[in-house]
């Protein structure tokens, strides 16, 4: 395949969805939808990128000349889960986060030291950074107390033994330009965080055949990443990830030399965000970067057994501990999140093409409550959600996805990044 024919194949890359059968599962086709796909076995499948799933649309904005303002109907959560839970899951978790004022004033405090909390934000079909709804939709993250952003320009390779690697089609780098600036006009600090898209597969499962196979692999990388550094350092983007979730090359030692490449391009906070815990652990270069990055998607049982959900979260978050202590490196989670879907908790990395489910906003709602907690460490510098969209309108009470956008998880949020617990907040859709 000549590099003229990959990048045509790359510029197609956001049509075709896949699912995967769980650990070790066959890969197959579902759909083909104009969308960015996550792909990955266990404990990490897709986490599709479109800006919302097929079916009943959430409702319109009450005032149709301000697409940042919709105001939802919270008896609606009682209509869609069929009972009287999600009523109570919210009151919990609202609980939860009112009866924390140490962990609101040790974040609003540490807000001026450079954590990173706030989302990850997905440029949405027809919606991409620098156009007025993906400004809308930014100032939306920004008025539910967001303090910072991650923006995910995708690589792009087409198995994971292909040692041809390029920039994905979904975001140039005008619009990388563009996401930053506008983050940074709304006062929201900026993780560039490059993700490798791999179709039929994930990130975690690169790996090259041979040593020549491995030299050029990392040649295309270093050349894509440094060029992505290149418009992080010339917007003064707060941080930038040298990878995500590469679980089998980090044991490479060719990751030295392009640390030390993309000091030279950037000279901001440079992590990388690790797959799980599990990696983090194993990570061999933390000592050349700033901080650790983990994304966090261990199984949390049923979706009503809250006390054993908590156990397993404290035990990450001691683990987390010990990894700081251990490298003197302070811990971003750089990607935490769940389905707003019935059983969601027993697979947190399991998409909506992969299974069907009747909402359940409430339960997204309380695991994410129950996930600040946890990670209320001090070692923790920085939470960012998994997700958001530039589309404003993405989301709703009847989306399954993982975005938090019209969902009771933007009250959580709201009052976990802002403390205003008890009532809305202008410009945010809050049920």
């Amino acid at each position: 395949m000549t590099l003229t024919e990959l990048h045509q194949k790359s510029a197609d890359f956001r049509h075709t969805r896949f699912a995967h059968d769980g650990p070790h599962g066959q890969t197959r086709e579902i759909e083909h939808s104009h969308c960015t796909v996550r792909a990955g076995g266990d404990p990490k499948a897709v986490r599709s990128d479109n800006a919302r799933r097929s079916g009943p649309q959430p409702p319109a904005p009450l005032n149709q000349h301000d697409a940042s303002t919709r105001s939802l109907n919270w008896a609606a959560v009682g209509e869609i889960t069929n009972r009287s839970r999600a009523w109570h899951g919210l009151a919990l978790v609202l609980a939860l986060v009112l009866g924390a004022p140490l962990w609101l004033d040790a974040r609003s405090a540490a807000s001026a030291e450079g954590r990173l909390d706030g989302l990850n934000v997905i440029a949405a079909p027809d919606h991409p950074f620098g156009s007025a709804m993906a400004k809308v939709s930014l100032a939306n993250a920004k008025r539910l107390g967001a303090h910072a952003i991650a923006v995910i320009p995708f690589l792009w390779q087409s198995t994971p033994a292909s040692p041809k690697l390029l920039r994905g089609a979904d975001m140039a780098d005008a619009e990388l330009h563009a996401a930053i600036r506008d983050a940074h006009t709304l006062g929201l600090a900026v993780l560039v965080k490059p993700h490798v898209w791999v179709p039929d597969s994930w990130a975690g499962a690169v790996a090259m055949n041979s040593e020549a196979a491995w030299n050029e692999w990392f040649a295309d990388y270093r050349n894509e990443l440094q060029r992505i550094a290149q418009v992080a350092a010339d917007e003064h983007a707060e941080a930038l990830a040298i990878g995500t979730e590469l679980t089998v090359t980090t044991q490479r030692p060719e990751w030295n030399e392009l640390i030390a490449a993309v000091r030279a391009v950037y000279s901001g906070r440079l992590i990388y965000v690790a797959h799980n815990v599990e990696e983090a652990e194993m990570v061999p270069f933390w000592d050349r970067l700033d901080a650790i990055g983990v994304t966090l998607y261990p199984p949390l049982g049923a979706d009503d057994d809250r006390d054993g959900r908590r156990g397993t979260m404290r035990a990450v978050a001691d683990r987390l501990d010990a990894l700081a202590a251990r490298t003197g490196k302070s811990i971003v989670v750089g990607e935490v999140g769940l389905r707003s879907a019935e059983g969601a908790a027993a697979k947190p990395w399991e998409s909506a093409e992969e299974r069907a489910s009747p909402p359940d906003p409430a339960l997204q709602a309380a695991v994410l409550a129950d996930w600040l907690a946890a990670l209320d460490r001090p070692g923790i510098n920085g939470i960012l959600i998994w997700r958001w969209f530039t589309d404003p309108d993405a989301g709703g009470l009847t989306d399954t996805d993982f975005t938090v956008q019209g969902k009771p998880a933007e009250r959580v949020l709201l009052c976990a990044w802002t403390r205003e617990c008890e009532q809305g907040h202008p410009g945010v859709r809050l049920p």
